[in-house]
């Protein structure tokens, strides 16, 4: 019913910056939150920032760095990384929620911080 499709990552040095997007598709209108996630390797899934209807919220770590945005227009989400460190290294998933507790993920993109 939605499909997600993340792109953007790459390499970079640290202090850095990077955008990813999320290009959403299929019955988007559906979808009332909207979410960054990383994973680094032998860590969990994490919450970076999240986008719904009243607001934003960021992950204390990326607070000041991250800049999530929609183009509702263009079913595209962003995340507007800057001041990168290595410790931001991970592979980098969207997510969209709709109250019902249903969700959809993208394949996910790495942001790889060289320091």
């Amino acid at each position: 019913q939605v499909q997600l499709v993340e792109s953007g990552g790459g390499l970079v040095q640290a202090g850095g910056s990077l955008r990813l997007a999320c290009a959403g598709s299929g019955r988007m209108f559906m979808i009332d939150n909207m979410g960054w996630y990383r994973q680094a390797p032998g860590k969990q899934r994490e919450l970076v920032a999240a986008l719904n209807g009243v607001g934003t919220n960021y992950a204390d770590s990326v607070k000041g760095r991250f800049t999530i945005s929609r183009d509702n227009a263009k079913n595209t989400m962003y995340l507007q990384m800057n001041s990168l460190k290595a410790e931001d290294t991970a592979v980098y998933y969207c997510n969209a929620a709709q109250r019902d507790g249903r969700s959809w993920w993208g394949q996910g993109t790495q942001v790889t911080v060289s320091s």
